[in-house]
């Protein structure tokens, strides 16, 4: 009599459960390695602020508060029309993963606000242009 092991009908058996279990295995790593970006852990406090948000948004535009926004050469530029506080913060946003957003401090440089740009991931990007005072934001989307 043959062994278990050298029977070929053991093995065809043994076949699918043994790659369902691997499959699942598979699965559940690639579903635990990584965190999804897109969703927010306080959407419920997001949502509840997003009129203050569209609020200081009205305001850059009753201001009339307009910006011309160049990137490139690891440098961001701001020229900012209509107001001209001290400091502008730049927010830039990747549209899908929010490991990749940058904060930025830009200081006056004569008619411009200026700073170091780290280099920016392939994608689409979201621009927040506020004051310091967080009184009014300027959107650019699609940069």
């Amino acid at each position: 009599m043959t062994p278990w092991y050298r029977e070929r009908w053991t093995w065809i058996v043994m076949a699918p459960p043994t790659a369902a279990v691997l499959a699942g295995l598979a699965t559940w790593w690639i579903a635990a390695s990584g965190a999804d970006s897109l969703v927010a852990d306080d959407y419920y406090k997001q949502g509840l602020a997003i009129n203050k948000v569209i609020a200081r948004e009205e305001r850059a535009r009753a201001l009339g508060l307009r910006a011309e926004l160049e990137l490139g050469q690891g440098r961001i530029r701001v020229r900012l029309e209509g107001a001209a506080p001290e400091a502008l913060f730049v927010h830039l946003a990747h549209r899908t993963r929010a490991g990749y957003d940058q904060r930025l401090r830009l200081a006056r440089a004569g008619e411009f606000y200026e700073a170091e740009l780290a280099p920016l991931a392939p994608g689409g990007w979201r621009v927040l242009i506020e004051d310091p005072r967080s009184s009014w934001r300027i959107v650019r989307e699609g940069t």
